[in-house]
């Protein structure tokens, strides 16, 4: 299955983008597969954790939609199961905003999650900031503050310690072995590179990689970084305690 092109403003797509939708409440379920079809998506559902994780395996969707409660097989097992193979964006859904509910999935490798009831509108909002996250072009990139080894006419290497990140390539290479980021983290990871040794606020992360244009919750920011620095070593990006974080040179 090739690329799909996300909606326009018009709710129209050349090609659709392809969601996938588990969620076990019938009325939800048909609820919010309407709603995003009137906004051109196509969306395939499934109503518990084990036929959602089928329906992932037999094809190629673009972003995720999980249900933190579902029967068999619930939103996080499925959310860990999914991270195994795939680093497509998921964005979850939980009933109560509980706070476990929110970190679990977070810590499970979701990108995002919302609280139901959801406007449709915030959804749609939450669903295009994912997939432009997911699309996103060496040419979004804020010029880096910070020496470079240019490695082409069209991109840049930037290394930090055994850290070197291919700007142009969009890669991340630790000790010479490529390491295998989700859209969110490697714009997260990007976000820090652009700035290195400068402190960036959780607000303001908020808004450069996950595109809030309101306050969000800084948990979503802070189960991030924990689950990057796993993947880039822990010592990679500084917690300064009160302000946010940086990224060591």
């Amino acid at each position: 299955m090739g690329k799909r092109l996300a909606p326009n403003a018009g709710g129209e797509a050349s090609s659709p983008v392809a969601v996938l939708l588990v969620e076990d409440d019938d009325v939800i379920r048909k609820s919010v597969a309407m709603a995003l079809e009137r906004y051109g998506y196509h969306v395939d559902t499934a109503g518990d954790g084990l036929t959602g994780l089928e329906l992932f395996r037999e094809d190629r969707h673009d972003l995720l939609l999980l249900d933190v409660m579902l029967p068999g097989l619930d939103g996080i097992g499925l959310c860990r199961r999914i991270r195994e193979a795939s680093l497509t964006p998921i964005l979850m859904m939980s009933a109560r905003g509980d706070s476990l509910d929110v970190v679990s999935g977070l810590e499970a490798g979701a990108d995002d999650y919302v609280v139901k009831p959801v406007d449709t509108s915030v959804l749609v909002a939450r669903i295009r900031s994912l997939l432009r996250r997911a699309t996103f072009t060496a040419t979004n990139l804020a010029e880096p503050d910070t020496a470079t080894e240019a490695t082409s006419d069209s991109g840049r290497r930037l290394s930090f310690g055994d850290l070197t990140v291919d700007t142009a390539g969009l890669e991340v290479f630790r000790n010479g072995v490529q390491v295998a980021l989700t859209p969110t983290e490697l714009r997260l990871l990007l976000e820090f590179a652009a700035h290195p040794g400068i402190v960036l606020d959780r607000q303001a992360l908020l808004r450069n990689v996950w595109d809030y244009g309101w306050d969000g919750d800084s948990r979503v920011v802070d189960l991030c970084v924990q689950r990057l620095r796993k993947k880039i070593g822990p010592d990679r990006i500084e917690t300064v305690r009160g302000f946010g974080y940086k990224l060591r040179r």
